[in-house]
């Protein structure tokens, strides 16, 4: 199923989400969700563009910072761990700390249960690692 760029809705509440998500998960995972996807996905990402980053993430009420903690612990709490992947990446992108990423998976262990912890700890702690490793690379570009 090949997809036609033009089939999204280019509204305003799109047109900020796909600024914000560019923003904190890359052009390059940009590409591959939004105009990878094919004509089945499309409204999906539709969705989550208008609706989770456009209409919610450019909300005023908290800070991009707090947005990713609670994602993290959100994600963690259901065990979406590739969400949770890309929601750490962002985490880091929006000046969180490490220890702020712990704590908000250790929050959520306590309510979700250790099993989700665990499983949110090793995603992260996978996600913070490569980000140590490419940050000399990336500093040398």
């Amino acid at each position: 199923m090949k997809h036609e760029t033009s089939s999204y809705r280019r509204n305003e509440n799109f047109e900020k989400g796909l600024k914000i998500r560019e923003e904190l998960l890359g052009k390059e995972k940009i590409d591959t969700a939004l105009w990878g996807a094919d004509a089945f996905n499309q409204p999906m990402q539709q969705l989550a563009t208008e609706y989770c980053w456009g209409e919610i993430w450019s909300r005023p009420g908290l800070p991009r910072k707090i947005r990713s903690l609670l994602n993290i612990a959100m994600l963690s709490a259901l065990n979406r761990s590739t969400e949770l992947e890309i929601h750490v990446r962002a985490a880091l992108k929006n000046d969180c700390s490490t220890e702020e990423i712990q704590e908000a998976l250790l929050q959520a262990a306590v309510y979700a249960g250790v099993p989700a912890g665990v499983e949110g700890f090793r995603v992260a702690s996978r996600v913070i690692q490569q980000t140590l490793e490419q940050a000399p690379q990336e500093a040398k570009v």
